[in-house]
């Protein structure tokens, strides 16, 4: 999964929220530099990644991906289902609207900024700035996220190919998206209420 869905099943926890959104940055046994609740967050990041990975409805879209975009169709289904989360957003969640959980986002990765790594303080100020995870709500919010991924992370993308074939294929992506992200809430939730999240 990619951003927006990382921090949404972090319980609304501020603390869980940042570490789930640096998971990607935080390497081996750098973990345990953080505080407790951050490192729940980097925890519960990889799990749902793993979890994400074995997933059948998951594998069943990355094969659907896979003879257009090959070795990155993993990626692109994580962008996809961001999307299909921002778009949905009312569906999944009762307390805020898409607007309102990215701001209050914003404000708690500005609150843990010395605990951000280095990679994210380069480019904290210019996601909440262009409001990146309000942006996922339209193909050219998509676009604009999937450009920028193409310039500084992997620059084999294609955004205007990726959005064609969102457009073309909408139908049975967003189905599996549904099908799927009930069980990704359920596996999340079940996570963070258990002591596997804790690390001595």
């Amino acid at each position: 999964m990619n951003y927006l869905a990382h921090i949404f099943l972090s319980d609304n926890n501020p603390s869980i929220q940042v570490g789930n959104f640096i998971g990607d940055f935080v390497k081996g046994s750098k973990l345990k530099d953080y505080p407790a609740e951050i490192r729940k967050g980097i925890i519960l990041h990889r799990m749902i990644d793993e979890y994400t990975d074995n997933h059948p409805v998951v594998r069943e879209t990355i094969l659907l991906l896979r003879p257009v975009f090959g070795r990155y169709s993993g990626i692109i289904t994580d962008m996809y289902f961001d999307y299909f989360l921002a778009v949905n957003f009312s569906n999944y969640s009762n307390d805020y609207s898409l607007n309102r959980f990215s701001f209050h986002f914003y404000i708690a990765a500005l609150r843990h900024y010395k605990h951000l790594p280095d990679r994210v303080k380069g480019f904290i100020f210019h996601f909440i700035s262009t409001n990146r995870l309000g942006k996922y709500s339209s193909p050219k919010g998509l676009n604009n996220s999937l450009e920028i991924m193409a310039n500084y992370k992997v620059s084999a993308l294609e955004p205007t190919k990726i959005i064609e074939f969102l457009e073309e294929n909408s139908t049975n992506i967003s189905t599996n998206f549904h099908l799927f992200f009930p069980d990704l809430i359920k596996f999340s939730k079940e996570l963070i209420k258990s002591d596997k999240l804790n690390i001595n």
